[in-house]
């Protein structure tokens, strides 16, 4: 897995993103991340990258030309056809499903870190091929939402997290939030770690889990909720033992958007 991150400031992501667990697998070969300086790409003495906008208004726009030699440049080194995505707040939301369709589209990824007011259009209409946005909030530059698409993907490459459990039991993976977590000691501040989680019946463990991940979905994301559907018995089985513990009608298709 190739990422390449067209920015103002690659020493700063190219030094988080060599660290910990993605800088183990990229020393394993696992994956590959670069850097590159957009303004080692100006055809100007200062380096300038950035202008005004036409039509007038209040900062500056990043150049067509720089990017569109930077980009030149990566598409050089990768050797392959890329797949462009521009970090911009008008961008699609990203979420997990789009990291997993971004692991398996079999290219290089290019994400490319706006700043001041924007980039020229016309590199967009040109080299881009997706926008993504993190949320609807605006930062100073594309560099963190580059770090966390980054993150996000490679993450779900095989071996660069020890088991596959890893990324398949977390929040979103399937649709639900993760469960609580515990850890030593068994009471903390007078808080005990749920008497179920200490009996060793793996098999209840796992339903008490799974109980858990749906409620608190439930509770704390009703969008995402209201997605699901029990549709096997076992399915259908767990949902009757949440709503007789909770009191509640928990069936999904019956929620209305408001719940």
């Amino acid at each position: 897995m190739r990422i390449d991150i067209m920015t103002l400031f690659p020493d700063t992501v190219g030094a988080i993103m060599h660290e910990s667990i993605l800088g183990r697998a990229q020393a394993k070969g696992l994956i590959e991340i670069e850097t590159w300086q957009i303004r080692d790409y100006t055809t100007n003495k200062q380096n300038q990258v950035d202008d005004y906008p036409y039509g007038g208004g209040h900062g500056a726009i990043l150049q067509a030309d720089p990017l569109f030699r930077c980009w030149e440049a990566v598409c050089d080194e990768a050797g392959a056809p890329v797949h462009t995505i521009y970090l911009s707040p008008c961008g699609k939301t990203f979420t997990q499903a789009d990291a997993r369709r971004l692991r398996d589209l079999g290219q290089p990824l290019v994400l490319v870190c706006g700043h001041y007011e924007g980039i020229d259009q016309r590199f967009i209409d040109e080299c881009v091929d997706e926008e993504i946005s993190l949320g609807d909030f605006v930062l100073t530059g594309g560099e963190i939402p580059a770090m966390a698409v980054a993150d996000a993907v490679c993450r779900l490459v095989p071996g660069v997290l020890g088991d596959e459990e890893c990324f398949t039991d977390e929040s979103h993976w399937a649709g639900t939030l993760e469960y609580p977590q515990y850890s030593r000691p068994e009471v903390w501040h007078d808080l005990a770690v749920p008497k179920i989680l200490l009996s060793g019946n793996h098999a209840a463990v796992d339903r008490w889990r799974r109980k858990q991940s749906l409620y608190r979905t439930y509770e704390r994301r009703p969008d995402m909720y209201r997605k699901l559907r029990f549709e096997t018995k076992q399915d259908k089985k767990l949902l009757r033992e949440m709503e007789e513990e909770y009191g509640q009608d928990l069936d999904p298709e019956k929620l209305g958007p408001g719940q």
